[in-house]
């Protein structure tokens, strides 16, 4: 099972809700992963503290080539959609940070003149919480493309009966690779204009991938923006309305995580775990 929180701009509370829920289903006695696919980032660490037992690199193909084969057709430049490749008079220029790794150039190339090498793009870092599995990816600064790093923290979910992904803020691809597949999306939002013009992005983007959704009203009583009627419209349930609390905001400050520290707000992720477990289970019903 694959629950992905997310939300169509940063500072919703994403991140809290969505390692809080893994934390609550860990103490449950679950086996759960949580997945941080914030990878230009991450900080879903800072709350829950894991102890990172292995490092791995994210590579990703880019075309070298042979100056001995190469006879500057230019067919490898006309077949890169991406202008990661240029012949000019005396030789063939790569641009590694433009390549998406496609090997349509290494196809094209008549001569065979091009060989695939790996580049390193950023890591995948894996732990432990508590009982909590923890994998987090960490794109190297200056690097264009998250969603490879994205697809390699996915694929560490293996071995664990339920996933939370806590996706990146906005409706960009790596966010689009983050919900794939997804068995239900928990959009997370505040009552706010801006946090309801981004809802309106984020559930177009649930739309077209067809996945199921709800939502989550995070400080709910900060604005006068019409969220409810909005996810009446929409038929989306909204599973539970968070309202404003300056003990949750401090134990943000400090790293912590609210239900740790506030037995009310305990009781508030427990509410939300029942009602995404019953969307999971029961969605006709819902």
């Amino acid at each position: 099972m694959q629950i992905a929180v997310a939300s169509g701009k940063g500072g919703t509370g994403k991140t809290t809700i969505a390692a809080g829920i893994a934390a609550h289903l860990a103490e449950r006695g679950e086996s759960v992963v949580y997945l941080d696919c914030d990878v230009e980032e991450p900080n879903g660490h800072i709350f829950l503290k894991p102890a990172i037992e292995r490092s791995d690199s994210v590579e990703v193909p880019v075309p070298s080539i042979d100056g001995d084969l190469c006879t500057l057709c230019g067919r490898c430049a006309e077949v890169c959609r991406y202008n990661a490749l240029a012949a000019v008079r005396e030789s063939v220029l790569v641009f590694p940070e433009l390549c998406h790794g496609c090997g349509a150039c290494s196809l094209a190339c008549p001569e065979s003149a091009i060989e695939e090498r790996l580049r390193p793009i950023g890591v995948v870092e894996e732990g432990v919480a508590g009982r909590l599995r923890f994998v987090q990816g960490r794109m190297t600064v200056g690097e264009p493309r998250p969603t490879p790093i994205v697809r390699a923290v996915k694929q560490r979910a293996v071995g664990c009966e339920i996933a939370i992904l806590d996706a990146p803020p906005g409706t960009s691809c790596p966010v689009v690779e983050t919900l794939r597949g997804s068995d239900l999306v928990l959009l997370v939002t505040e009552p706010t204009p801006f946090g309801l013009a981004d809802l309106r992005r984020a559930v177009a983007v649930v739309q077209e991938l067809g996945l199921p959704a709800g939502v989550v009203v995070n400080r709910a009583d900060i604005g006068n923006a019409d969220v409810r009627g909005y996810c009446r419209d929409e038929g989306l349930e909204v599973f539970i309305e968070i309202p404003n609390d300056r003990a949750v905001a401090e134990a943000y400050a400090r790293g912590r995580l609210p239900a740790s520290v506030l037995p009310g707000y305990a009781r508030t992720v427990e509410r939300l775990v029942e009602a995404v477990a019953a969307a999971v289970t029961h969605p006709e019903g819902r």
